[in-house]
């Protein structure tokens, strides 16, 4: 029979799933063609659940370390003895160096509201360290509403009726799919897609122009696309003083950086800057879909920023289908209820999960108690946290206690002395919202937990009882967590919402406007804010910046760009335990420009060696004009599958963004060489 799901990953689109079981097993996965937005058809990892769900290697029992730390030696243990031994060490941790010794560590893992979040609670009652979950997004957010504003911006469906998309730092064939469809029907229309991104992917591709720029350049792009349009009168100048502050200040801004100038900043030729502006300007409906590309620079909230004020210059908002894209959705109901904050014994320590390396290792002047006992979750630090490393180096400490929830022996789950095995997505119970559309969905289990597995949920209630701890939220159900976050929203999402269907599992769309800035803007001013004192309070440009700020640690010693965007076949490090997709996917590989290749000896197919000061991975050279001559592209996160952690993420740094506290991921000078 067919039950309706919905997929968990960190993916926009969060789609309606149908899926088949049979005999107590999952057997096939499809798109659910009642789904509202994602219409039936999802993307081909996700026909894969199955493997996923019910693969050899999968972990159904608790493992105890028996062999050195990384070896990936293990044997089963009962779940008494495994949380038993859990608790007992976190009380001899607290008593012995405070409860702000231990540290939770987790992200996306899982997309539900409920499974997400439910270790807040516990962490909170427990005392421990709260880790700042910046890893993602969060300087894109900070950037974006600097100058429009939090909360959802324009919905994705409005840009069937652009005459004029623009794709910023997105490949989104391959991360958002759902919206393509869109964005083919305006152009079925007469619309052009441009592209504007470091490298050639398949979004580019399929796009009528793709603008190859300088990694880091954006803001500067984007300053110059806004020297066209003033220059050309194509500033709706009575909108602007209407509904913006600070234009004069962004103008004098944009005075600086006219075509010429921005040509050699962005390696992109002075007329086409000038083309790309005067399509955008002269469009009947223009529309912006931004990426988190430019946001994973060191000046990537200034980018973001910049290009979100582009469709307020020209009030691309009141025109149908105008607008511009960032996040979308909306989480209902007060999610206090989940979190807790409100038990917490003492006051918080935050660390910010970017510097995961520097916390385990007393690096970079890490303040505090050192940590002692390490609890990960819904992520795989190992592969996905920056300069990987020195978090390898922390992780292979004998004094830290690191249990680690999951479903497979990832490169993160082999340093730990405790493995709890985690449910599935489609093992539980959770009520999704998503950030690529406007509609919310609840899920129930499709099939019990395989073998002992666990959820989330249920593992930390069980510690919360050995902890002693009495208060009623560690005896809450799903469904009761699921019921309080929608009978206390707070949002204003669900006014009017008919929530029958949810509880039927049907996609029910949320209470939020298609154009959410047709009459103001969610900044302290109620405007757009070309001059932001909000900014200015935190030493930060109060006026958009075209300066590109390189990774500092190689400058002068590497020249290359090292680029890690997403691979088709895969989500962060993601879908790694499932053999037929990475059979797929082919080795791991660097793409090089034939001419930089050529340059340092290296053919097609070699074995390469990619390196900073920071670390070092090896990789299958696939020599390709898809890249600039200054740029090396690694599509994907790898697992090592043993200790030596040679993954993309041994480049990157921990360097904080200039916005949000994130991690510059596309900011890594590097250099590559053949192997021996």
């Amino acid at each position: 029979m067919w039950k309706r799901a919905v997929c968990a990953k960190d993916c926009p689109d969060t789609c309606g799933l149908l899926v088949r079981v049979e005999n107590g097993r999952i057997v096939a996965v499809k798109g659910d063609p009642e789904h509202p937005y994602t219409q039936g058809f999802i993307c081909r990892k996700g026909s894969h659940f199955p493997a996923h769900v019910h693969g050899g290697e999968r972990i159904t029992t608790p493992l105890k370390r028996v062999g050195a730390k990384g070896s990936g030696e293990f044997v089963p243990i009962s779940w008494d003895e495994a949380l038993d031994t859990v608790a007992g060490r976190m009380r001899s941790v607290v008593a012995e160096s405070g409860s702000l010794s231990i540290l939770p560590y987790f992200y996306a893992g899982h997309m539900g509201l409920v499974h997400r979040r439910c270790g807040d609670a516990f962490f909170n009652r427990l005392g421990a360290s709260t880790p700042d979950l910046t890893i993602c997004s969060a300087a894109a957010s900070a950037g974006f509403a600097a100058s429009l504003g939090k909360g959802p911006s324009t919905a994705i469906e409005e840009a069937a009726k652009a005459d004029c998309i623009i794709i910023w730092g997105s490949n989104t064939r391959t991360t958002n799919i759902h919206a393509w469809p869109h964005f083919a029907q305006a152009r079925r229309n007469g619309a052009r897609i441009l592209v504007i991104d470091p490298y050639r992917n398949s979004t580019a591709e399929a796009a009528d122009e793709h603008f190859m720029l300088r990694p880091g350049t954006d803001a500067a792009l984007a300053l110059g696309m806004m020297h066209v349009l003033i220059r050309e009168g194509l500033v709706d100048r009575a909108y602007v003083e209407r509904m913006s502050v600070g234009y004069d200040a962004l103008r004098r801004e944009a005075d600086a950086y006219p075509p010429e100038r921005v040509a050699d900043i962005c390696d992109i030729p002075a007329a086409r800057i000038e083309a790309l502006a005067l399509e955008y300007g002269r469009a009947r409906a223009p529309y912006i879909r931004t990426g988190w590309g430019p946001a994973r620079q060191l000046a990537g909230g200034m980018a973001m920023r910049t290009i979100a004020l582009l469709p307020v210059l020209v009030n691309a908002f009141a025109r149908p289908g105008g607008g511009i894209t960032r996040s979308l959705g909306g989480a209902p109901g007060n999610t206090r209820c989940l979190e807790r904050p409100d038990l917490r014994p003492c006051p918080p320590r935050v660390v910010n999960m970017v510097e995961l390396g520097n916390a385990l290792t007393g690096a970079g002047g890490f303040e505090g108690p050192p940590i002692q006992m390490l609890y990960v979750y819904l992520s795989n630090p190992a592969v996905v946290a920056p300069q990987s490393r020195l978090v390898l180096e922390g992780l292979a400490r004998e004094d830290l206690f690191t249990v680690v929830q999951e479903m497979y022996l990832t490169d993160t789950a082999r340093y730990a002395d405790i493995i709890l095995p985690g449910a599935s997505f489609l093992e539980v119970a959770d009520l999704y919202r998503a950030y690529g559309h406007n509609y919310i969905q609840q899920a129930e289990p499709v099939i019990p937990p395989v073998g002992e597995c666990r959820s989330t949920l249920d593992i930390f209630q069980a510690l919360a009882a050995r902890m002693g701890f009495d208060e009623p939220v560690f005896r809450m159900t799903e469904q009761e967590f699921i019921d309080c976050l929608l009978a206390e929203d707070a949002s204003g999402y669900l006014d009017g919402v008919d929530l029958g269907p949810l509880r039927e599992g049907r996609a029910v769309r949320l209470n939020i406007p298609s154009n959410p800035y047709a009459d103001g803007f969610g900044t302290p001013s109620g405007k757009a804010e070309c001059f932001s004192a909000s900014l200015a309070a935190q030493g930060l440009p109060p006026v958009p910046v075209g300066d590109p700020v390189r990774d500092p640690e190689g400058e002068d010693r590497y020249p290359l760009e090292c680029l890690t965007p997403p691979h088709h076949l895969m989500l962060n490090s993601a879908f790694n335990e499932i053999p037929s997709l990475l059979a797929e996917a082919g080795s791991p590989s660097v793409f090089i420009h034939p001419e930089t290749a050529a340059a340092r000896g290296i053919v097609h197919g070699d074995r390469v060696r990619v390196f900073n000061g920071r670390g070092e991975c090896f990789l299958a050279a696939e020599v390709t004009d898809r890249t600039r001559t200054d740029v090396l592209v690694i599509e994907g996160l790898r697992w090592s599958g043993g200790p030596a952690g040679c993954g993309a993420n041994q480049l990157t740094s921990q360097r904080l963004t200039d916005m949000g506290r994130t991690c510059a991921f596309h900011c890594s000078l590097v250099d590559v060489e053949p192997c021996a």
